[in-house]
């Protein structure tokens, strides 16, 4: 279960960690947008919600985390619904961050 994730309601996303050189590697913050969160993966509410949210559909969202991070390290990874697919899943065809 993850541990890490904060929301921050001024830039309207949730922040949590990955690792994608396990946990005894650089922890790396990333960031999932409220909008994701809502249109994918059903959250309703600000907060807590969408921490809980969150926290249901870690293992997807950590996975297309760690993808975007592999892929260019120096873009900073904020995960969008044009990430996911309607039933949450990660899509081959999503580029880098603002993409």
């Amino acid at each position: 279960m993850p541990s890490e994730a904060v929301y921050f309601s001024t830039r309207a996303t949730v922040r949590f960690a990955i690792y994608p050189q396990g946990f005894e590697g650089p922890r790396v913050l990333a960031e999932i947008s409220v909008g994701t969160l809502r249109d994918v993966f059903g959250a309703r509410g600000d907060g807590d919600s969408l921490i809980y949210t969150y926290r249901v559909h870690f293992a997807k969202i950590q996975i297309k985390a760690l993808t975007r991070y592999w892929r260019d390290p120096a873009i900073p990874v904020l995960l969008e619904p044009c990430d996911f697919d309607a039933a949450g899943t990660t899509t081959a065809a999503s580029g880098a961050a603002g993409a």
